[in-house]
């Protein structure tokens, strides 16, 4: 952990960990064992794997293997969305019908309350507020894809969905030149630390064996192998997205996407009665280096953004530490959203990665030839894909070994989809870079031209990237 001149605390994983306390690390592995699944990655997607497979057969011998502690990727570091957001449903859409991808939505629909329902279940505390999620405008060009993405979500038949103007926005939150926002019932504001240490718990006290600072240097069918020894299983579920780059043979296969967070000192009541946001709505925008943020349980605002969006090499951050640059970047979004904000302080900055598939789709997969399964890519919107993945891996592995049929999620459209790999270096990274670069271009100059049309650098940076 480091702290900034501006006394920021720069790292120390996350606002988050720092709120709520570095967990004590479980035992690592003890030598070689045998499972009936093994999955490698402690963090939400594994977490709940486990949990839902001990739950659906508690027969099954299921251990977790974690290079750090549960939770020390994004599944701690994250900006507590728990929201019906998928990646890659337009291009499941052209892959599979329009159909497939509704029923996918739907699923998504029902995730945020099946998280709500599984926590209070277990007795988890995880400051959950169902607020639903704000998306707003600031620029004409915003205001124009803003009335885009909302149709857009209304064919997938979000029928519940709500599109206000400046007035009705205001009364929500105020925010400086909001024009429009578009808002969803699906959505909740969680604290991302106490959400995994809770589920963490609840996997152990269902039996599943969970072994912390072991790192799986390579899985292969049949086998996870670690420095301390190596687990056999039928089964091996790689669940580590932005972490995926790291093992053997998979650096190539998703992105590990940098972003970045912020977090004021606790607000003063004159402050919050200036902002508005009693509703406690998870909180976005429709630029196209958006911005992400929700009103804490404990009277902050949580923040983030892209910073440096990508490190050569596929390689991650250090703890969370943070460019002062992006610091500056970030508390630049908060004080233009709230100007009378001017003089909050920033009290902790922090990074971490989220994993990008080539064409930005998320996907679960269990390759029945071999037994091994993944899930991931969830570009960001992880926090409630990662509760769907779980159980959807569950009905997989149940399925392959006979224990159960098809369920209406083993045939949802991202189920089995495979795509090409990235790029080699310094490909990779210049792509990246550039993109971003682009992007932020591209929102400057909507800024600055009052424009009603998307600028065309966007849709050119959209290209490049493989989203559309």
């Amino acid at each position: 952990m480091s702290t900034l001149a501006s006394g920021v605390v720069n790292g120390g994983i996350s606002y988050w960990y720092a709120d709520d306390g570095l967990p004590a690390v479980r035992e690592p592995l003890g030598g070689d064992r045998s499972a009936d699944v093994v999955i490698v990655g402690g963090g939400y997607t594994g977490l709940w794997t486990a949990y839902y497979l001990k739950k659906a057969a508690p027969d099954l011998r299921i251990t977790v293997l974690e290079q750090r502690f549960c939770g020390y990727g994004a599944s701690g570091r994250n900006g507590g969305w728990l929201y019906n957001g998928i990646a890659g449903r337009d291009r499941y859409a052209a892959l599979h019908g329009h159909e497939a991808a509704v029923r996918l939505q739907r699923a998504m629909n029902d995730t945020v309350a099946e998280v709500v329902r599984a926590l209070a279940e277990e007795g988890v505390d995880a400051d959950v507020h169902v607020g639903g999620v704000l998306e707003v405008a600031r620029t004409p060009a915003q205001l124009a894809r803003l009335k885009d993405f909302h149709a857009h979500e209304l064919s997938y038949g979000e029928t519940d969905r709500e599109l206000y103007g400046a007035r009705e926005t205001a009364e929500r939150l105020r925010i400086a030149g909001a024009v429009g926002s578009t808002w969803t019932p699906h959505g909740a504001r969680v604290h991302p630390v106490k959400l995994v240490k809770g589920l963490a718990a609840a996997v152990e006290a269902l039996g599943v064996e969970v072994h912390e600072s072991t790192p799986v240097t390579e899985i292969q069918a049949g086998r996870a192998v670690t420095p301390y020894g190596t687990v056999r299983a039928p089964y091996v579920l790689r669940c580590t997205e932005g972490f995926t780059a790291a093992l053997k043979g998979e650096r190539r296969t998703w992105l590990p996407m940098n972003s970045s967070m912020i977090a004021t000192e606790p607000l003063t009541d004159e402050q919050w009665a200036a902002v508005g946001w009693t509703g406690r709505e998870a909180l976005g925008d429709m630029a196209h280096a958006y911005m992400y943020a929700q009103r804490t349980a404990d009277g902050r605002i949580a923040l983030g953004g892209r910073g440096v969006p990508y490190r050569f090499g596929s390689r991650t951050d250090h703890d969370g530490r943070t460019q002062p640059e992006t610091v500056e970047a970030l508390r630049e979004i908060l004080v233009g959203f709230f100007p009378a904000l001017a003089g909050v302080r920033i009290a902790h900055a922090w990074s971490g990665v989220l994993g990008v598939p080539r064409d930005w789709c998320a996907t679960v997969t269990l390759d029945r030839a071999s037994g091994l399964g993944w899930a991931g890519g969830y570009v960001g919107s992880g926090v409630a894909t990662t509760n769907l993945a779980g159980r959807t891996l569950r009905d997989l592995v149940l399925l392959d070994s006979g224990r159960g049929g098809n369920t209406d999620l083993t045939v949802l459209p991202w189920v089995g989809h495979r795509v090409r790999r990235w790029e080699p270096e310094p490909l990779r990274w210049l792509g990246v870079q550039g993109m971003y670069a682009t992007y932020r271009t591209a929102d400057r100059r909507e800024t600055r031209s009052h424009s009603a049309g998307s600028s065309r650098l966007a849709r050119l940076a959209d290209r490049v990237a493989g989203r559309h």
